[in-house]
């Protein structure tokens, strides 16, 4: 069962039912992602993806931060069993079309393959409003002016690794654009805890994504990234 669509205020993590706590997330068995290629696990820094052509000082240097998990996810009320899932396609979409580096946040200590196993797990992280570690170096923020804060919703909100990330770094004078892949919620509460979490920040328009439908999601992802102004690769 998935919980229903609610309008304005949004439930409370308890009273929304597990069916639809985890979106179709995505992982490849590397930490970074060049472009839309995995590539092997070396460090914590973000990889480069190809740089756009700078014609002046005015072109936005970006940096896709995503968190994604592979194996059994949410589809349609059942299960699917995902090798490469819906977040990190959408991750390979975006990079595909501007201009960014790429940033794996991985967990210290993986997230089951079962998906209720990982459902309880997150339950348990956000009722503790735990923080759990993260896997590697962090990038430093400096060389960026625009920060895409790319995860799954699970519970109306962002994994709390999302918030171990967040908090930990300065986005003072950054702009952030929350990114999601979801089976019910939208972008969740990812506006409001991002406002929260990185003080000083703008927080701009965000793109949403179905889990379901992410591999058709070219002209959304583009369409948003003509809004934004984002760079073209």
């Amino acid at each position: 069962m998935i919980p229903p669509q609610h309008h304005g205020a949004l439930p409370a993590r308890r009273t929304v039912l597990r069916g639809a706590l985890l979106t179709a997330t995505a992982a490849l068995s590397a930490p970074h992602l060049a472009g839309c290629s995995p590539s092997p696990p070396r460090s914590g820094t973000p990889t480069a993806s190809q740089p756009a052509t700078r014609s002046g000082s005015n072109v936005k240097r970006v940096l896709l931060a995503y968190f994604s998990r592979p194996g059994e996810n949410y589809y349609y009320g059942g299960r699917t069993d995902l090798q490469v899932g819906n977040t990190e396609v959408l991750a390979s979409k975006i990079a595909d079309r501007t201009a960014c580096d790429t940033y794996r946040i991985q967990a210290a200590a993986p997230y089951p393959h079962d998906y209720d196993a990982t459902v309880k797990r997150n339950v348990r992280e956000q009722d503790t409003d735990a923080r759990p570690a993260i896997e590697g170096r962090l990038p430093s923020l400096g060389g960026y002016d625009t920060i895409l804060l790319a995860s799954p919703i699970w519970n109306v909100r962002a994994p709390m690794i999302m918030t171990t990330f967040t908090e930990a770094l300065d986005f003072r004078g950054k702009t952030v654009h929350p990114v999601t892949t979801y089976a019910m919620s939208g972008l969740g509460t990812t506006e409001r805890d991002y406002a929260a979490s990185c003080p000083g920040a703008t927080i701009a328009e965000g793109l949403a994504v179905r889990g379901e439908e992410v591999k058709d999601a070219d002209t959304e992802v583009e369409a948003w990234l003509r809004r934004t102004g984002l760079p073209a690769r």
